[in-house]
C-alpha cells in the first residue's frame, strides 16, 4: 500500500508501518526535515527521486515531496476487532462506501474519538489506498479494520459477539440519540447514494436517523459518523464507561 503526503507518511512512521520512503530530489523543507527525522529514528531507508516519480505514484495527486510504501499488515476478523477492544466496543461498519474522501475522514473520526475500528466490504468499495490515507491524516495507519466479503454476514457475527448493531437512514423515525449507546455499540453506515443495502439493514437490531433541522435532507455520510460517535462518547463519559 502506498500513503503520500507529509502527515499521512509521518503517522505511518510513527505506526512502524513504513517499509521504504522515498522523497523528491527538490524537496527540502522543514516538514520534509521532519519526514526524514522520523525516518532515520524507525530505521527506514530513504530514496530521493525526481517529482514526476512521486507524480506518477500518487497518480497527479498532490504528494507534497514525499510518498511511502507500508508494510502489510495482518488481517483481522471481526471476533478480533470485538475481542480487542479497549473497553466496551465502539465500531464503525461502511456499507459500500464509494468515496475515498469520505473513507478517510470516517477514519480520521474513528481514530479521533478512540473508537475501536471499522468492518468494511472488500468489493464495490473505496480503495484503502493514497487517496483514503490522505484524506485521513494519517490516521489509517492506526485504525484496527476489519476487512470483510459479507457485511451482512458480519453482522450477525457482531451481534453473537455481543455487539448491538444500529444503522443510520434519513427515513427512520428514531433518533440516534435516544438509544443507549453505553452498551456495545457498531453504527453501520450506507452509501453514499443508495444508503443501507436493503439486507442489511434489516440485519440492524436498531435503524435511527439524525434530525435534519434545515432545508437539506440528509448529512453527508463522513458527517454523520462524527455526529453519532461523539454522540456515543458523550453518555459513555457520563456513564463512567470511557
Amino acid at each position: 500500500m502506498l500513503v503520500y503526503g507529509v502527515n499521512p507518511v509521518l503517522e505511518a512512521l510513527r505506526a512502524r508501518r513504513v517499509q521504504e520512503l522515498r522523497i523528491s530530489d527538490r524537496a527540502m523543507s522543514d516538514r520534509i526535515r521532519e519526514v526524514m527525522r522520523a525516518a532515520l529514528d524507525a530505521a527506514v531507508p530513504v530514496r530521493r527521486v525526481p517529482p514526476a516519480a512521486l507524480d506518477r505514484m500518487a497518480r497527479g495527486r498532490a504528494h507534497q515531496g514525499v510518498a511511502a510504501e507500508l508494510v502489510e499488515v495482518a488481517r483481522i476478523d471481526v471476533q478480533t476487532l470485538v475481542d480487542s477492544a479497549a473497553g466496551v466496543p465502539l465500531i464503525v461498519v461502511l456499507d459500500g462506501i464509494e468515496d475515498p474522501q469520505n473513507l478517510g475522514a470516517i477514519l480520521r473520526t474513528v481514530d479521533a474519538c478512540g473508537a475501536d475500528g471499522v468492518v468494511r466490504q472488500t468489493r464495490r468499495a473505496a480503495a484503502l489506498g493514497g487517496a483514503a490515507a490522505k484524506a485521513s491524516a494519517g490516521a489509517v495507519s492506526h485504525v484496527r479494520i476489519a476487512e470483510v466479503v459479507n457485511i451482512a454476514r458480519a453482522l450477525e457475527e457482531l451481534k453473537e459477539a455481543g455487539v448491538w448493531t444500529v444503522g443510520l437512514a434519513t427515513d427512520s423515525t428514531a433518533q440516534y440519540d435516544r438509544l443507549d449507546l453505553t452498551l456495545p455499540t457498531a453504527f453501520v453506515l450506507g452509501a453514499e447514494h443508495g444508503g443501507l443495502r436493503r439486507l442489511v439493514r434489516e440485519r440492524c437490531d436498531w435503524v435511527v436517523s439524525i434530525p435534519m433541522r434545515g432545508h437539506v435532507q440528509s448529512l453527508n455520510v463522513a458527517v454523520a459518523a462524527g455526529v453519532v460517535l461523539y454522540e456515543a462518547i458523550r453518555q459513555r463519559q457520563g456513564a463512567g464507561k470511557a
